[in-house]
């Protein structure tokens, strides 16, 4: 099955139909055959960035209670990556929620990732890999 990491900006724009990307965030959903994977940063931002709609929180929610989407753990060794990336992109800089999905995309080897942020065109994987990025606005 086809595994792709999802960051938190297309997920907003999935459920916020005042979002300027919605409708090209649906048209992705509707198209994309495989397994979406975030992790509890993203989750986080996505309930933060959706307030005060809990209506759209809670579909959010439901669709994590189906596996809609697949909510990776960070493991420690993530955590000290987070810490190495911090640091090496420092100049960015790079948040939470997306230095998580750099490390977990070197733990699953999985180079696909889904997201708005431009900033996934500097992050390398293994410090060397670019990531593919499979949706573009």
């Amino acid at each position: 099955m086809l595994q792709a990491l999802i960051d938190s900006g297309i997920i907003v724009a999935f459920y916020n139909v005042n979002d300027k990307h919605h409708a090209k965030a649906v048209q992705f959903y509707d198209a994309f055959p495989g397994q979406l994977i975030t992790t509890v940063g993203c989750v986080t931002e996505v309930m933060y960035l959706l307030w005060p709609d809990v209506k759209s929180q809670n579909v959010f929610m439901n669709h994590l209670v189906r596996r809609f989407y697949v909510c990776e753990h960070l493991h420690p060794e993530d955590f000290a990556r987070i810490a190495e990336l911090n640091s090496q992109y420092a100049d960015l800089p790079g948040d939470f929620a997306d230095l998580a999905l750099v490390s977990i995309s070197e733990r699953l080897n999985i180079a696909e990732i889904v997201t708005l942020d431009k900033d996934f065109d500097i992050y390398r994987r293994y410090r060397n890999q670019p990531f593919n990025r499979i949706f573009r606005p």
